[in-house]
């Protein structure tokens, strides 16, 4: 069975509660992916895998903060919701400190967990497309040579054809030639859609679009 973004990966050393999870689950639709060791889990998930991870707090060998912190280092954006029968102030307060995105006591209300899943689901999913929408962005502005970039940036602020001219001292037919090119690479057709792109890119402030 291959992972989908709505993936819930379980970890939790209680078979019972492992199981009654893993059905609660999938009883919506949703598909999980139960391990009975946090270590088996590090060593199987992918770190840029889209989902979320329920993890038992108290466990032999690696606990719920031991598995969150090495996810941190391995760069996983993955939204984690805690699940704990010893939910202890400084234990709450470390997981929240460290990103965690819902702390549930046990035994839970199952549709409190429910959703809190689908809650973290729609943000991670959110998430993945704000990064793959960043990602493309900036390979659509890589892909532009220098002369193209010298005019994506004043007609990003709006300036015309004759301004940009005077600011490289070229003539307005090699400008309008580049400006071509440039929506043309950017895949656009309107000016107001190349001032997307590089405020999208962080290369704009759309309050200062007429400022050098």
């Amino acid at each position: 069975m291959s992972e989908s973004p709505h993936t819930v990966y379980v970890v939790d050393d209680d078979a019972g509660m492992l199981e009654s999870t893993q059905w609660l689950l999938e009883s919506v639709g949703l598909q999980v992916k139960p391990y009975a060791d946090g270590r088996q889990f590090l060593e199987s998930v992918n770190p840029a895998q889209t989902g979320c991870a329920i993890l038992d707090i108290r466990m032999p060998g690696l606990g719920g903060l031991n598995i969150q912190e090495e996810l941190q280092k391995r760069g996983s954006q993955l939204p984690i919701i805690f699940v704990s029968g010893h939910a202890d102030v400084p234990i709450v307060v470390r997981a929240f400190r460290s990103g965690a995105f819902d702390f549930i006591e046990k035994p839970f209300n199952e549709q409190l967990l429910l959703d809190s899943v689908q809650q973290a689901l729609q943000e991670n999913q959110q998430a993945s497309r704000r990064q793959q929408g960043d990602q493309h962005t900036e390979t659509l502005i890589a892909a532009l040579t220098r002369r193209e970039r010298d005019v994506f940036m004043p007609l990003a602020q709006g300036y015309t054809s004759r301004e940009i001219a005077e600011q490289l001292d070229v003539g307005i037919k090699t400008i309008d030639l580049y400006r071509a090119r440039v929506m043309k690479r950017l895949g656009v057709e309107r000016v107001p859609d190349v001032t997307g792109i590089a405020i999208a890119a962080g290369l704009l402030d759309p309050l200062k679009l007429r400022e050098r």
